[in-house]
C-alpha cells in the first residue's frame, strides 16, 4: 500500500487561515502575563499552558488519522508517534508554569522534527510542512516569550 495521503501539495486557504488564526490565544496569553499582575498573571500563564497541550495534543491525533489508513507496522508507529505529543502535553500540565511552558517548546521542536525528518513529503503534503514550519515557529517563540516574561 502507497503511504501518501492523497491530496493536493498545497492545503486549502481556509486550512491556512485556521491555522494562523490558531495562534491568537497564544498572543493573548503571552500578553496577559507579560502585561496582567497577581492572580491575573498566574491565569494567563495557565490558559497558555492549557491551550499549548490542547494544540500539541491535536497534532498527533493528526497521525491517528494517518494509523487508519495504514496496515501493520506502519500504523503501530504512527498510533504510538501520535499518542506522544499528548503525553508530553499531559506532563507539562503536571509542573509549574514556566517548566510546563520549557517542556511543550521542546514537544512542539520535537515533533516538528520528526514530522521534517522522519515522516516529510513521503506522507505529508509539501504545503502542510510549510505550514506547520511556520506555525511552530511562532508558537516555540511565543512559548519562549511567556517563559521569559514569566521570569
Amino acid at each position: 500500500m502507497n503511504d501518501r495521503v492523497d491530496g493536493p501539495a498545497a492545503i486549502a486557504p481556509g486550512a491556512q487561515w485556521l491555522g494562523y488564526a490558531g495562534v491568537l490565544p497564544f498572543v493573548a496569553c503571552v500578553a496577559g502575563i507579560a502585561l496582567l499582575e497577581g492572580a491575573s498573571r498566574d491565569f494567563a500563564a495557565r490558559a497558555l499552558l492549557a491551550y499549548g497541550a490542547v494544540i500539541l495534543t491535536f497534532l498527533g491525533a493528526v497521525h491517528w488519522g494517518f494509523a487508519l489508513r495504514a496496515p501493520g507496522a506502519r500504523a503501530v508507529a504512527w498510533l504510538v508517534a501520535g499518542v506522544l505529543p499528548s503525553l508530553v502535553a499531559w506532563a507539562a500540565l503536571l509542573l509549574p508554569a514556566g517548566r510546563g511552558l520549557t517542556l511543550l517548546a521542546v514537544g512542539f521542536g520535537g515533533f516538528w522534527l520528526y514530522e521534517h525528518r522522519v515522516v516529510g513529503t513521503s506522507l505529508l503534503p509539501p504545503g502542510y510542512l510549510g505550514l506547520r514550519r511556520h506555525l511552530t515557529l511562532a508558537v516555540c517563540a511565543l512559548l519562549a516569550l511567556g517563559i521569559i516574561a514569566l521570569g
